[in-house]
Order: structure tokens, then C-alpha cells, then sequence
């Protein structure tokens, strides 16, 4: 198959590409330059956003257009505005950050929107595409986690525990989040386009469990190379801060787990890594090769003042 990939030389879209790559199929990336292609793959560069960017797409057709980056309407609409519908499915990976709080665990596909996310633009994208009669299949994922990680999830807990830091936990470290690997989301985007159910469906795409912050302190300590009585955690009180700010702490402060049965079921879909595996590739794959690894750790000391 032509396949176009919107995004394709960092993480999501670097992981979607090699996979693929493994395949017998046709690659195209567009992406705006700043990282290499990876070999034998077609690379349009430009910044979506430029009407004289998107001219390179004006005309040409695909089978299927992978969104790694769209964060809007006009973003897809724009590319499409060019390609036309892809001919068998356009993948877009969309967020688990749409749903609104609830008081429900896990959260289904069928969990109220939040209309003042600040993901509320890929929630809009997918219901143009299923009002507009594009063939799609959207993923929700929750916090992605693996090698090439510019998010600082896992980056955030290895940073404190190999510089013997203490890690500020929200109250008492039982509030459940749950990681998914980039290399499983690829994998299940992939896999997708073997199911004609996959068509115009939407998917919860994260890992089998969540787990408690505490839990993922002492995993990636064991990762890390620590014993959990060598990590000191401090607790500090959420009260007041905003559920879902993340640049004092990177995860929500609120439970944020989904239900992944339905892609479970429907695509004999299994995601392959646990977190302890996962933290493993990410680890020793990006953060071990990583030698700007330094942290200010000022707003820690903020939080534990809470």
C-alpha cells in the first residue's frame, strides 16, 4: 500500500515508520526537516501549516494517511484538502486527555468529552471525519512512554531516582495512571488496517493495567538499578492545583486509566510490553544514550512545601 505518515522521524511517527518499513508497503513522511528520514522512505518536508507547504501533497493519493501531528480540524482538514480521502483508512491518533473527569474507572470510549480540553481539537477532528464519510480509525492513547520520549514522562521518575533525589508524590501515592508503549500504539495502529470493524471506530490503545504512583516509583526504581527502601517519596497536597497541570508534576494529579477492551476484542489486539518492559527499552534505549539529562529540580521543593 502508499502510505502517507504526517509525522514520522520522532517517536510516534519515527516508531509507526519502522514498523511499517518492516512491511512491503510504500512510505511517504512529510514532516518540516529537522530530523533525518530513515532510508528508503520518501521524505516531503514542510510545515503543515504553510498552504505552500501542503502544494507537495496537492494532487497525490494514498491508501493510507497516518496523523501523527495534527492537533486540530484545520490540520487534517488542510492535508485531505489536497489527497483526497485515502482509499482504505486514515489512522489518527487522537488522546485519552478528551474525556472529561468522572467518578467512573476505567474510562470507556463512551466517557463524557471534556469541551474545554486542551486536546478538545482532536476530539472535533474525529467527529468531522466520521460526519464527513472518511474511512478513519482513531487512537486514544493515555501517556505514551518509550525510547524518544520528548514528554517528560519516564524521563521525570529515572531524572530523581539516579540523582537520589526524593520524588513528591500526590497524597499517599494511590491514584492510578496508566503508560502505554510507543512501540504497542504503532502496533496497533498497524494492525488495524487489516479489520474492516477498525473502519470509522474509535480506540482506547494503552497498556493491559494501570497502576498506582507509588507502584511506578518502586518499578522504575527496579529499573534504575535501586532497591525501593533507597527512594525517598514525600507526599504533598494537591488541594489547589489544577488535576491536569503538568510542569511542576508530569501526570495528572486524579486517577487516568482507560478501558481497552473494545480494541482488545475487535482487533485480537494485545499490547506487548508491561510497564517494567517498557521502562526497560526506554531506559536503557534512550535514557542511558541520553547525556542532557539534567533537571532543575527547584519546583520540586514548591510541591513538597504544599
Amino acid at each position: 500500500m502508499k502510505i502517507l505518515v504526517l509525522g514520522g522521524t520522532r517517536f510516534v511517527g519515527k516508531a509507526l515508520v519502522d514498523l511499517i518499513s518492516s512491511k512491503d508497503h510504500e512510505i511517504t513522511i512529510f514532516t518540516r526537516g529537522n530530523r533525518p528520514a530513515p532510508p528508503h522512505v520518501e521524505h516531503l518536508k514542510g510545515d503543515r501549516s504553510s498552504p505552500e507547504a501542503l502544494n507537495l501533497l496537492k494532487g497525490r493519493s494514498f491508501d493510507v494517511i497516518a496523523d501523527i501531528s495534527g492537533r486540530t480540524l484545520a490540520d487534517t482538514q488542510s492535508v485531505l484538502e489536497q489527497t483526497g480521502p485515502p482509499r482504505h483508512r486514515f489512522l489518527y491518533v487522537s488522546s485519552a486527555g478528551v474525556y472529561a473527569n468522572t467518578d467512573f474507572w476505567p474510562i470507556s470510549e463512551e466517557t463524557e468529552i471534556d469541551s474545554n480540553s486542551r486536546h478538545i481539537g482532536k476530539f472535533h477532528t474525529e467527529q468531522w471525519l466520521k460526519d464527513s464519510g472518511v474511512p478513519f480509525t482513531s487512537f486514544r492513547p493515555t501517556y505514551i512512554y518509550g525510547p524518544g520520549n520528548y514528554n517528560p514522562i519516564e524521563k521525570w521518575f529515572f531524572n530523581r531516582i539516579m540523582n537520589n533525589r526524593s520524588i513528591p508524590l500526590p497524597g499517599d501515592g494511590s491514584l492510578i495512571t496508566q503508560l502505554g508503549h510507543v512501540n504497542d500504539l504503532a502496533d496497533a495502529m498497524l494492525t488495524s488496517l487489516d479489520f474492516e470493524v477498525a473502519k470509522n471506530r474509535i480506540y482506547n490503545c494503552s497498556s493491559k493495567q494501570g497502576v498506582t504512583l507509588r507502584g511506578l516509583v518502586e518499578t522504575a526504581a527496579k529499573v534504575c538499578g535501586k532497591q525501593s527502601e533507597q527512594i525517598e517519596i514525600c507526599s504533598f497536597n494537591p488541594i489547589g492545583l489544577d488535576l491536569k497541570a503538568r510542569k511542576a508534576f508530569p501526570l495528572r494529579i486524579g486517577h487516568f486509566f482507560t478501558d481497552i477492551n473494545r480494541i482488545t476484542n475487535e482487533l485480537n489486539w494485545l499490547p506487548k510490553y508491561d510497564l517494567e518492559k517498557g521502562l526497560v527499552d526506554s531506559f536503557n534505549n534512550d535514557y542511558l544514550l541520553n547525556q542532557c539529562n539534567l533537571t532543575d529540580f527547584s519546583l520540586d521543593e514548591k510541591l513538597i512545601s504544599l
